[in-house]
């Protein structure tokens, strides 16, 4: 499973990384309560650039480098092939953003670990696609 950006009907407002913050950052999905606890992370990135505004979300891919790479065993694939990241074994290592073929791991300096989407898979739905007011993400298999 994948979120696939339709970068035609994406209006580049950026609730996408909103959602997603809110998602992770404790407070369930409630946008109103996000920035209390200071600049929320977002575990996607909108990436905007002439051609148009899409999201660049982890692909979850069959052989993940990151998974490969990881020294701590910290990032791991879930039954329904979610790869995701157990923050209990990250270390900070950041071998997973060098080897992320999509660019998409990156460095969450103020834990000294990583950040990837992980398709809010506590919730059945990522809160991008759930949340997009274009209709502009989907996932798909």
């Amino acid at each position: 499973m994948k979120v696939v950006a339709w970068t035609e009907y994406c209006l580049g407002c950026g609730l996408c990384e909103i959602y997603c913050a809110a998602q992770h950052d404790g407070y369930n999905g409630n946008v109103l309560k996000i920035f209390k606890k200071g600049r929320p992370m977002h575990r996607s990135r909108l990436l905007k650039a002439e051609q148009g505004t899409w999201l660049n979300t982890c692909m979850h891919c069959t052989h993940a480098p990151c998974i490969n790479g990881c020294i701590s065993g910290a990032i791991k694939r879930d039954p329904n092939g979610i790869v995701y990241v157990d923050y209990e074994r990250c270390v900070g290592c950041y071998s997973c953003v060098m080897l992320c073929p999509h660019g998409h791991v990156r460095p969450w300096s103020e834990r000294h670990q990583v950040l990837k989407c992980d398709l809010c898979r506590d919730t059945g739905l990522p809160s991008c696609v759930a949340n997009c007011p274009n209709g502009a993400l989907q996932l798909v298999d």
